[in-house]
């Protein structure tokens, strides 16, 4: 067999740090080499992680108007973590699952006085102080979320993502439907393939508002899912033999400036060279059942003031996390919020069909009582001492978005 001299090793090993992870903003990429399957056998041969799952966090941090080369700035707007994806690395399966966590995922934040607590925040906050410890408060609450440890963390930023996607020449996407968001990212895309610059994919990817009149692209969900579309063309663009051997070397170059981490480069390498090839599959935590708009009310804990404002929140129900990420060894999923009361003691005025008063009479709640037709409010009205009984409540309702009150006495009003 024809040896390796040391500079092509060397070579070959910034080669697979490449394609190892890239975190963009509201895109976290993980970028695995797919070489031959011999080559990758005799690479994985020589160099081993061992057999312990690996968990890396992946940021894609949203500021505005803040270079590439810094990744955890600020900058003039936002500095929130748009992306949250904890990429679990599993050499002795060989494959990787990328556990997808919604941005606006409540989240208990005692320690500050911040009356939005989005477990997107954290980054925001972390960073404001001195140094900068935005990615260890997410790493900490994603953490506790999940139930699994967190190896290490890898972040960029917008402008980071746009220069990816630049220097491998643009990517080609297939849009499925129309898209129109003049609100937030101010674009336009038809529906087809087209061929996409790094400014062009990111504005792709942010979407999440589509106001075009069709289902595509609506809510956060989705847009995870497009993410995990986009991981597999950076990759696949990045790996293409035809290019491959001039587009590493400049993507090592930009990348190794553009993405902070704790992580030791040695460690990326081998993980690179140990998971060649490895399929990725998406793990989403959560579902358009757990988006809900919350208003202003007080819930001890949440945080400092123990008071939150309105916003669109996804509450998240652990016992499902934890049930969701069992066979990776989960065994607790903990947002600091209140415990909700047993569906058994829980009183419901239903003002609804006859359809929902059984699905929630299947789900344990045995105090429903019909007092009203539905009006289409999409609302639960609940008792102040109660609030995650009346999340757990929205969330059964299974249609997303339901807003969330307080100001009922003894029962939750519940209005379809």
């Amino acid at each position: 067999m024809r040896q390796i001299s040391r500079s092509g090793r060397r070579r070959l090993v910034f080669a697979i740090l490449t394609v190892v992870v890239v975190v963009a903003a509201a895109v976290v990429v993980v970028v695995l080499a797919r070489p031959a399957r011999q080559l990758a056998g005799n690479i994985a041969a020589k160099v081993s992680i061992g057999d312990r799952p690996i968990n890396i966090l992946l940021i894609a941090n949203n500021a505005r108007g803040v270079q590439a080369s810094d990744p955890l700035g600020l900058g003039t707007a936002a500095g929130q973590a748009d992306v949250i994806l904890l990429a679990r690395i599993d050499p002795a399966a060989h494959v990787i699952h990328a556990i997808t966590i919604p941005r606006d995922t409540l989240v208990a934040q005692p320690q500050w006085h911040n009356s939005v607590p989005k477990i997107k925040t954290l980054f925001f906050m972390g960073d404001e102080e001195t140094p900068r410890k935005g990615p260890q408060y997410l790493s900490q609450a994603v953490g506790a979320l999940t139930g699994l440890p967190i190896d290490g963390y890898i972040a960029i930023n917008f402008a980071g993502f746009k220069e990816a996607v630049d220097v491998v020449g643009g990517l080609t996407i297939n849009v499925k439907k129309p898209i129109h968001d003049p609100s937030f990212t101010h674009t336009d895309f038809r529906a087809g393939v087209q061929h996409m610059n790094g400014g062009q994919a990111l504005n792709f990817i942010r979407v999440r508002q589509n106001e075009a009149g069709n289902d595509y692209r609506i809510n956060d969900y989705q847009r995870m899912q497009d993410e995990v579309m986009v991981l597999g063309l950076l990759r696949d663009k990045l790996l293409d033999p035809a290019h491959a051997s001039t587009l590493i070397p400049k993507f090592v170059t930009n990348m190794k400036r553009d993405v902070a981490t704790n992580m030791p480069q040695d460690l990326l390498v081998r993980i690179g060279i140990a998971m060649a090839g490895a399929p990725v599959y998406q793990v989403p935590l959560g579902s358009i059942a757990d988006s809900m708009v919350l208003a202003r009310a007080r819930i001890p804990g949440v945080n400092r003031d123990g008071v939150i404002d309105e916003a669109a929140y996804d509450v998240l129900d652990t016992n499902a996390v934890k049930a969701r990420l069992a066979e990776f060894g989960s065994r607790s999923s903990v947002t600091g919020l209140p415990a909700s009361d047993d569906p058994h003691s829980v009183h419901i005025d239903l003002h609804g069909s006859k359809h929902l008063a059984l699905h929630l009479e299947h789900l344990g709640y045995t105090h429903v009582r019909i007092v009203g037709a539905s009006d289409g409010a999409s609302r639960v009205i609940y008792p102040e001492a109660s609030p995650a009984s009346a999340w757990d409540v929205a969330r059964a309702m299974g249609v997303g978005n339901v807003y969330v009150e307080p100001g009922a006495s003894g029962a939750i009003s519940v209005y379809e």
